[in-house]
């Protein structure tokens, strides 16, 4: 996969969604991006007080490889999903990307009919990390540690997968109806962004309630090359690396 240009990388705020049926303005959406991999949050506005399982189902997230290419119509954006809250589309997220200025895009849908605006944070670029978490025999486990500028997101995915007879396009909602009895592990699907600093993860936003908020001790550091090492109050964990891109050998 190609590096994506280098004006598409840092973290993105959706300040507008427009379709012919809504036009958003209150969802928090933060799009991170590195050189090749994204992740990508949305979480509905109302009280985490009213997560209630089928509000958590109105979530939505996904985290993967960022293609683009330039074709008739324009520049266009392809977002290749390795994981996703919501069961898989029908179709891709595929998106016309149009650059009013290097810190503003509007996007409009290929498959779909539809209109993003986005706004590029502030300290969002600088240096970009993609880790890969690693099980026992060194295998990946799809989880995944994102890091640009000030920002990271953190990826785990649930690890069940979808019941038997899921079909592309439903929604988690969908799936939630039709096996209440495994709800929970449906749900238990992480994604959190917020800031890296100063040794300190603080959560901002998460598809997880009871993680928004928090705050602890964390430090990412290169071991070689290949390696990186997360140390938090979990433990230590050994990850791969997939893109290191800074300076620092310890954040």
């Amino acid at each position: 996969m190609n590096p994506v240009p280098e004006h598409y990388r840092g973290v993105w705020a959706r300040k507008l969604l427009e379709t012919p049926q809504q036009r958003d303005e209150s969802t928090f959406v933060r799009w991170l991006q590195t050189s090749v991999w994204h992740a990508d949050v949305r979480i509905p506005a109302g009280s985490p007080a009213a997560a209630a399982q089928l509000r958590l189902a109105d979530q939505q997230g996904f985290c993967g490889v960022t293609q683009v290419e330039q074709q008739a119509q324009g520049e266009v954006c392809s977002w290749h999903r390795r994981s996703d809250y919501q069961p898989p589309r029908a179709d891709g997220d595929v998106g016309v990307m149009v650059f009013e200025t290097p810190e503003r895009v509007i996007e409009t849908g290929v498959h779909a009919t539809y209109l993003e605006v986005w706004e590029r944070l502030p300290q969002s670029t600088g240096r970009f990390i993609a880790l890969a978490g690693l099980d026992e025999a060194g295998g990946d486990t799809q989880e995944r540690y994102l890091v640009a500028g000030r920002y990271a997101m953190h990826v785990r995915p649930r690890r069940m997968a979808w019941p038997s007879g899921t079909q592309a396009g439903q929604t988690l909602g969908d799936v939630l109806l039709l096996h209440p009895a495994i709800a929970q592990d449906l749900l238990d699907f992480e994604i959190s962004f917020g800031t890296l600093e100063d040794g300190q993860w603080t959560v901002e936003q998460s598809t997880l309630p009871a993680l928004q908020g928090a705050s602890v001790p964390f430090a990412v550091c290169q071991l070689d090359p290949t390696q990186a090492r997360i140390d938090s109050p979990a433990g230590a964990a050994r990850w791969q690396i997939l893109e290191w891109s800074c300076t620092e050998r310890c954040l």
